[in-house]
């Protein structure tokens, strides 16, 4: 992983697809509809309910209300890489 570079900005795009801007000036489009819905994520799975994603400002990332995140370092990396989805 790279450098921990904060999320200032996450806005759903439905269909499980976040735009994410970051501290760096970074951003981009993420599509997570591949995403294995397993264990905290399992409840994101429910496009709705993914749709709930806020910004932890504290944290740096992106957070839902069951506590799920994903580390800042690894989105921005995925975006810094251009990726259109997530590895599975």
């Amino acid at each position: 992983m790279g450098d921990l570079v904060h999320v200032t900005s996450v806005e759903p795009l439905g269909d499980h697809r976040l735009h994410l801007t970051f501290e760096d000036g970074a951003e981009g489009e993420l599509d997570l509809s591949s995403w294995e819905w397993r264990g905290v994520f399992e409840p994101l799975e429910d496009p709705s309910y993914f749709a709930l994603v806020t910004l932890d400002e504290e944290l740096g990332t992106i957070v839902w209300p069951n506590g799920a995140d994903i580390a800042p370092e690894t989105l921005h990396a995925w975006i810094a890489r251009g990726l259109k989805s997530t590895p599975v």
